[in-house]
């Protein structure tokens, strides 16, 4: 028998440019695992839907897995009690996986595998697949150390795989099996939400570089538009059914047009940007960037407001179409995103830790280091960000102007008059009656007055950033997060910072600006 190694799937459910697999089919035999942990996938931030998504990617995978010779096994457990039976069974001697940025529960998790392997003499080798670089001090050189792993050679797909003899590894359990929770009308047919697999992977991304994603940059910022010419690879990068060189690489490659290509490759460079946080400050989970927000909203966190806001039934017809669409498909564009949180943010004056587990909950591409670096960022607790204060009723007309979004996903506005379906409290009680229509009845009464609730935010952030301690700990975020490229990269980190704090310490609310740049959620 060949040396032995066990190849762990976490987040990269494929086959090609795989190397942890490669690695350890290179060295001898292979024992190709995933391991399912209900603890994990139980968790606040996890649902039904998250699964459904990644059943479908494991199916897909031990189909090919078993065609290259060695199936891959699925257990049900924790993490270290499965491969001490491998162990025990099998005899392996390694371990091969790659590298995963997630939340405190997988990170525990990846930690007690390592005492486990120290412990029983198991060598542990682990690859990155994304940009992110463990054990780094600060991003000085992050770009450069991105684009070298860009820019290095896929790996090959095996050709044949060998190791123990394939017995009866049984049926992937279902979400249902596992007693999952489902928060998604359509998680039961999964008929609306993406699915999985790398041939989807691929085929998204093809069709997307070849036809969908031809005038990408003024298409995305559109909840309509979104759904066909964003690239809808995220979910798959999440997971890692399509692997994220592959997909730069293929990018780079494309015929898309150069003005849509370089937005896309930025994006994919920011995607890597925002999980590099959490690797670097795994406490951004449950406390702020910058400590001198942690009680902001002391004197808010309305739970009735919060209610509303989850139920889309805040008075606002675009924000509550917005999280209805979200609810029923697992997904929806950035711009959107960046919208909903700050409504929730700024106009609810909600703390980020009561929604943020709720909508990773809602994303199909839920990715730990993106979610919360975005979603501190858009509430305005990094103290280096100047905060985007959306006005739900301007997103309205910006990016639905015929209210068409609206109608569909609040039908109770459909028959009135385009201008009343995005501002339904402007009607007059003649203009109510003669359209039939009940204001607080048949659709709610809007729960807060926007402009007030913008001016009440603004004023209490000035507070906090005029405040002596909020300079010093907004140069330390800095200097541990901020990003050194294009002009930044001309000027030196101190004199680069200086002029974002000193832009920082005034506060300003400038109009809301494409965010998309900032993520790969497009």
């Amino acid at each position: 028998m060949q040396r032995l190694s066990l190849v762990w799937f976490k987040r990269d459910l494929r086959v090609h440019d795989h190397a942890a697999l490669c690695e350890a089919a290179r060295e001898g035999a292979v024992l190709p695992v995933f391991v399912v942990e209900p603890r994990i996938l139980g968790a606040d931030d996890g649902d039904a839907l998250h699964y459904g998504f990644i059943r479908e990617c494991l199916l897909e995978l031990r189909e090919s897995l078993a065609a290259m010779g060695q199936p891959l096994r699925v257990f049900v457990g924790e993490t270290v009690d499965i491969f001490e039976a491998l162990r025990t069974r099998f005899g392996f001697t390694r371990i091969y996986a790659h590298q995963e940025t997630g939340n405190a529960l997988t990170y525990a998790r990846d930690l007690a595998v390592l005492d486990w392997a120290r412990t029983n003499g198991i060598e542990v080798c682990e690859f990155a697949q994304h940009g992110v670089v463990r054990r780094l001090q600060d991003r000085n050189g992050w770009a450069r150390q991105w684009r070298t792993l860009m820019d290095s050679a896929q790996y090959d797909l095996p050709d044949r795989l060998t190791g123990p003899p394939v017995e009866d590894i049984g049926d992937i359990p279902t979400g249902q099996n596992l007693g999952l929770t489902a928060y998604h009308p359509a998680v039961a047919t999964r008929s609306q939400v993406q699915r999985g697999g790398e041939q989807a992977a691929i085929a998204t991304l093809e069709s997307f570089l070849r036809e969908r994603g031809q005038h990408y940059q003024r298409q995305i910022s559109s909840p309509s538009s979104a759904y066909r010419h964003g690239s809808r690879i995220s979910a798959y990068l999440a997971y890692g059914a399509l692997s994220l060189r592959r997909t730069v690489q293929q990018t780079e490659h494309s015929d898309l047009p150069a003005r849509a290509r370089r937005s896309f490759t930025s994006r994919l460079h920011w995607h890597c940007h925002f999980m590099q946080k959490l690797e670097s400050q795994p406490s951004i989970e449950s406390r702020c960037f910058n400590p001198c927000y942690e009680s902001l909203r002391d004197d808010g966190n309305d739970p009735l407001l919060l209610q509303s806001w989850q139920q889309g039934l805040t008075g606002f017809p675009f924000v509550d179409a917005c999280i209805r669409s979200l609810q029923t498909h697992g997904w929806i564009n950035f711009r959107m995103r960046a919208m909903l949180v700050s409504f929730a943010a700024y106009d609810l004056w909600l703390d980020w830790r009561l929604f943020s587990s709720f909508l990773a909950r809602q994303f199909l591409d839920y990715e730990p280091g993106i979610h919360l670096s975005q979603v501190q960022m858009q509430s305005g607790t990094t103290g280096i960000n100047t905060p985007r204060m959306y006005n739900p009723v301007k997103q309205g007309f910006d990016h639905d102007p015929h209210a068409q979004f609206i109608r569909r996903w609040v039908p109770e506005l459909a028959a009135l008059p385009t201008p009343f379906v995005h501002e339904p409290w402007a009607l007059s009680p003649i203009e109510a009656q003669a359209a039939e229509f009940r204001p607080g009845v048949d659709y709610p009464l809007r729960c807060v007055d926007h402009r007030q609730a913008i001016r009440r935010a603004r004023e209490q952030i000035a507070v906090v950033r005029r405040s002596g301690a909020h300079r010093g700990a907004a140069a330390r975020v800095f200097d541990q997060h901020g990003s050194r490229r294009a002009q930044r990269d001309r000027m030196t980190s101190n004199a680069y910072r200086e002029r974002r704090l000193k832009g920082s310490d005034a506060p300003r609310f400038d109009a809301p600006k494409d965010e998309g740049q900032l993520t790969l959620f497009d």
